[in-house]
């Protein structure tokens, strides 16, 4: 089933379905074959050709991308079009406008973030501090209760109104304004309880670039993301921001915060949204708005599971297994956790959940090999190959990227034992998760995470410093340099050859 178009819009999808009952009714063979496909009138020919309506081809369209009628796909596409926001094309244009520089700069907007964007806020607001006066939103990022409460008396109705840079409400700037951590906790939650009092949404959110799950107020409020949390940081008041909203009524259900927060162990968020119900519940405002495109609670909280068990956070796990999070019922790939535990190289994990009441995993060959090569079980891989001629070959021509994700968790011994056995020290594969898209190289990774010890060691076993991964075209080298590792920078510069780091 085909995506939808890249942010479509109902003219878009309302020619679609013109071209299609044109189509129909000329008798294009792969037009009619569609509609015998989906539609519930099955083939149109001869003279039901002829007469193939507008609606009967809206419908097809709806099926085309998911969507079980028209009046579906129109209201999910409608929500679109409403909650869309693309930070990085709202560029200032026009004469210069100190209020929207500032809130630019000073908010996480999820593509290139980064602290240097906070200090020039800074001395934006240093230089025209009367900027809070003129703008509501200026004053909620900056938390200057004085001039919030005057704007909010002399225009209540603003407390709900998006503008601002990035059409968004005076919360969300409070949300995700990132530009100065010396902001007392009583003045940004002052101004979080005047804004509420005044009508402001505790559940309003945005669709970054399109995507169905929303970057709402709380997402901002947590903070962090892929970028890291330097670059992406959550609110310096984070926790009793956070609370003040569930207090509020912001749904704890919130997919992104989730996102963002599972890259990192700590688990302070996750604890206080299972306070407020996460994983219970309807799913709130946004669920009921973006339909089967988002997770139930119960999926969000699973997937957090699954994140966490892959990943070995042992304590994530404890925490939701104590909070009823299902343990037994396999993943959407079929695994069950403890599975996933076992063939993600988490022994301790695996006997954590089965004494916990799930079942113990039924492994395959390839999966005990697997498992026992991430923890460099030598005498279980001897004891398997022994029983199965040529399974570390198979598992080899499978699972190459394996190496990479034994690199990944800094295990070397892993590392020595699958090169000993033939695994390509040179694979591609992924660091984020047991996959074998063909990302980066385990020398990447080591660079990556300024692994010294495992540098070395891959090194030593035939590693190429001067392989390019194939999502940045970059040496291990460059990425030692993009993520300042230092030590790897002075291991790597003398190995990679000069014209393959001109560009870097």
């Amino acid at each position: 089933m085909p995506d939808l178009p890249s942010e479509p819009s109902l003219i878009q999808l309302r020619h679609q379905a013109r071209d299609l009952q044109r189509a129909v009714r000329s008798g294009a063979a792969d037009a009619v074959a569609e509609v015998a496909e989906r539609h519930p009138g099955g083939r149109p020919d001869g003279t039901a050709a002829t007469s193939f309506t507008l609606s009967a081809a809206q419908l097809v369209v709806a099926r085309r991308y998911g969507f079980p009628s028209w009046a579906r796909l129109r209201r999910y596409v409608e929500v679109l079009e409403r909650y869309s926001r693309f930070p990085a094309r709202m560029a200032a244009d026009g004469p210069a406008d100190p209020a929207d520089d500032f809130l630019r700069l000073a908010c996480l907007r999820y593509e290139d973030d980064q602290p240097e964007r906070w200090a020039q806020a800074r001395q934006i607001l240093a230089e025209h501090p009367a900027i809070t006066q003129a703008s509501i939103y200026v004053a909620a990022a900056a938390a200057d209760l004085p001039r919030l409460e005057a704007s909010l008396a002399a225009d209540q109705g603003a407390a709900g109104r998006p503008g601002g840079p990035y059409r968004w409400e005076p919360l969300f700037y409070l949300a995700y304004a990132r530009h100065d951590p010396q902001i007392g906790q009583a003045a940004v939650l002052g101004a979080a309880r005047l804004l509420l009092e005044a009508g402001a949404d505790p559940n309003a959110g945005y669709l970054w670039h399109g995507l169905p799950t929303p970057f709402t107020v709380l997402a901002g409020v947590f903070g962090e993301g892929e970028l890291g949390p330097v670059r992406q940081p959550r609110h310096p008041h984070a926790q009793p921001l956070a609370r003040l909203l569930l207090e509020a009524g912001a749904d704890p259900n919130d997919g992104q915060a989730l996102y963002n927060r599972m890259f990192e162990p700590g688990n302070d968020h996750l604890e206080l949204l299972l306070e407020f119900g996460l994983g219970t519940g309807d799913g709130g405002p946004w669920k009921a708005r973006m339909g089967d495109a988002l997770d139930t609670p119960e999926q969000m909280v699973r997937g957090d599971l699954r994140w966490a068990i892959t990943h070995g956070m042992a304590d994530r796990v404890r925490l939701l297994v104590a909070h009823g999070v299902d343990i037994v019922s396999p993943f959407g790939d079929g695994v069950t956790p403890a599975e996933r535990a076992a063939t993600t190289g988490h022994p301790d994990l695996v006997r954590y959940l089965v004494a916990h009441g799930a079942t113990e995993p039924d492994l395959r060959p390839g999966q005990k090999f697997a498992a026992a090569a991430l923890v460099a079980d030598h005498a279980a891989i001897a004891e398997l190959r022994a029983a199965h001629c040529g399974l570390a070959e198979a598992v080899g021509r499978r699972r190459a990227a394996l190496i990479v994700w034994a690199a990944a968790h800094g295990r070397p011994g892993s590392v020595e034992l699958l090169a000993g056995l033939g695994f390509d020290v040179n694979a591609m594969g992924r660091s984020d998760a047991p996959a074998s898209d063909p990302w980066q190289t385990a020398l990447h990774v080591a660079a990556m995470e300024g692994n010294l010890g495992l540098a070395q060691s891959l090194l030593r076993l035939g590693a190429d410093p001067d392989i390019r991964d194939q999502r940045f075209n970059a040496t291990p080298l460059g990425w030692a340099r993009y993520f300042g590792q230092q030590q790897l920078i002075d291991l790597l510069g003398p190995l990679t050859a000069p014209e393959d780091t001109a560009d870097e």
